[in-house]
């Protein structure tokens, strides 16, 4: 048998119904072991002549035992990828209802034209006089955000949403230190409904963190929020819209106060999928903003990158912008590497990133942004509110949702529903995996109790809508009928069954070593 460590639950077996297989197989879903459990010593997918003799230039430096490689054959290192492959769920598989996360179709025409050679094969240090179109590409794509959103400059190179908070608050500080009042404006106002990297990122800056209750309707208690305006206060960091998935109805009046103290408004754009082409953050009073591409303008999401989360900044904060900047200079473009070379005072706080930001991710985003249009992005916005809550009203009377709607593009229930059955929104979640779908956000926003936060985009069709909300409806009546066992097991056909999270948290197996009975025979 393989060997499981590290991985104590086992397969989905008879409970669900089924026979015990011979060797752990479920029909032509493959039980799989590691890739170290299947390589052997001496095995290798292709023959080469043994090297020439040559003197070591290593010294002392040199390997001294085996590099620990499995050895396989080429069959079996595309088998055993293969068969991973399938077990990995994707929103090109179903519906992927995570909220707050937003798992967006990602069409093959932006794939296509990222491929193109001269985007794939560009060298981040190739002259620029050979890499004219790619900059004006990332031109027209900072054109495009900036009209979008309505504020004079964007900063290209952020890696990521959480990269983006820490540029713009970076630019914040320095505006502050250019003012001269860098020493006493060190804290950030961070409402209980903002995305959990805000804090994080605050606090990664340098900052003091000092959270805003939230309302019983779900949004920014301006009372409390005015009762901590001061001298001091060198931003706030709000969500919009937030991850109650609500509209921050008082957003220009709290943009007000906060100017009115001198601080700055730094607003996470990671939603803005729901509102681009509606209204502009510009408009709203926003000093800062980053932007997802992968949640708005559908690039590839997860897996490590590469991600690319540009931030759009107000007059106010444009001229603390980090490197390198793209200018259009006698019919060309040229990057603008030193802050020195644009001649107008500008103060940027330096660089993020040892280049440019992600090539690919630019082509893609743009590719998607101009084969919709700007009717179209505003239709995709309006389409993804109005499925949020579609299934916001069509679930409204077997779950409970803790704030009337409607909402934008995230419908958000409580645990309610599951009180004195004995299930729990983790239960839930795990009997949805059995249903063929990935679980919703679960206990997020964390001002919601039991909160299952599910993001549904405008890429679904009404059919692909209403069967999910036809396996949510039932497995809400299954947990009031007293169906616990369904839960409580749950899942029973997922590649492994429920693990213990508290030991996959706190105690992670994460290499792998050879069982004691391979190290006996060496």
């Amino acid at each position: 048998m393989m060997n499981r460590q590290g991985r104590p639950s086992t397969p989905g077996d008879a409970a669900a119904g089924g026979v015990d297989t011979v060797l752990g197989h479920r029909g032509l879903d493959h039980e799989e072991g590691l890739i170290f459990e299947q390589g052997q010593a001496g095995r290798t997918g292709v023959d080469l002549p043994l090297p020439p003799a040559v003197r070591s230039r290593l010294g002392g430096l040199a390997r001294k035992g085996e590099i620990g490689l499995p050895g396989l054959s080429e069959p079996q290192v595309v088998r055993h990828f293969v068969r991973l492959s399938r077990r990995n769920y994707a929103i090109d598989m179903g519906l992927y209802p995570l909220g707050s996360c937003t798992m967006k179709h990602n069409p093959r025409l932006n794939e296509k034209l990222a491929r193109l050679p001269g985007f794939g094969d560009l060298h981040p240090m190739a002259p620029l006089s050979t890499t004219q179109g790619a900059v004006e590409l990332i031109g027209t794509l900072a054109h495009w955000l900036k009209t979008l959103t309505g504020m004079p400059a964007v900063a290209m190179s952020p890696k990521a949403g959480a990269h983006g908070e820490l540029c713009g608050l970076m630019a914040i500080r320095a505006a502050h230190e250019a003012a001269g009042e860098g020493a006493t404006r060190k804290r950030v106002l961070v409402p209980e409904s903002a995305h959990g990297t805000n804090p994080a990122t605050a606090a990664y800056c340098g900052f003091n963190v000092d959270a805003i209750p939230a309302t019983e309707d779900g949004r920014v208690d301006l009372g409390a929020l005015k009762a901590k305006l001061g001298p001091d206060v060198a931003a706030i960091m709000l969500t919009n819209p937030n991850t109650c998935g609500l509209f921050e109805r008082d957003i220009r009046e709290i943009a007000e106060a906060i100017h009115s103290v001198g601080a700055y408004f730094y607003c996470d754009g990671a939603n803005f999928n729901a509102i681009v082409g509606r209204v502009r953050p510009g408009d709203l009073g926003v000093d800062a903003m980053h932007i997802n591409l992968h949640k708005t303008f559908s690039t590839p999401h997860g897996g490590g990158g590469p991600g690319s989360g540009p931030v759009v900044l107000s007059a106010a904060l444009a001229p603390f912008a980090p490197l390198p900047w793209i200018v259009e200079r006698d019919g060309g473009f040229e990057l603008v590497e030193e802050p020195n070379e644009r001649g107008d005072g500008a103060q940027s706080f330096g660089r993020m990133t040892a280049f440019h930001g992600q090539m690919g991710m630019y082509v893609r985003a743009l590719a998607y942004m101009m084969s919709h249009g700007a009717d179209g992005l505003a239709q995709a916005a309006a389409d993804a509110v109005l499925a949020a809550n579609y299934i916001l009203a069509s679930l409204g009377d077997v779950m409970t949702a803790p704030f009337e709607g409607p909402c934008m593009h995230e419908a958000l229930f409580d645990d309610r529903f599951l009180k004195d059955t004995g299930v729990t929104t983790l239960d839930f979640a795990k009997a949805m995996i059995d249903e063929g779908y990935h679980p919703m956000t679960m206990y997020f926003p964390l001002v919601v109790h039991g909160a299952m936060l599910i993001e549904p985009t405008e890429s679904e069709s009404k059919e692909s809508l209403d069967e999910f909300i036809a396996v949510m409806r039932r497995l809400a009546q299954a947990a009031k009928a007293g169906e616990v066992d369904r839960f409580a097991g749950a899942p029973f056909y997922a590649p492994r069954r429920r693990l213990d999270e508290t030991a996959a948290a706190r105690k992670p197996v994460l290499r792998w070593t050879p069982p004691a009975v391979a190290k006996a025979a060496e």
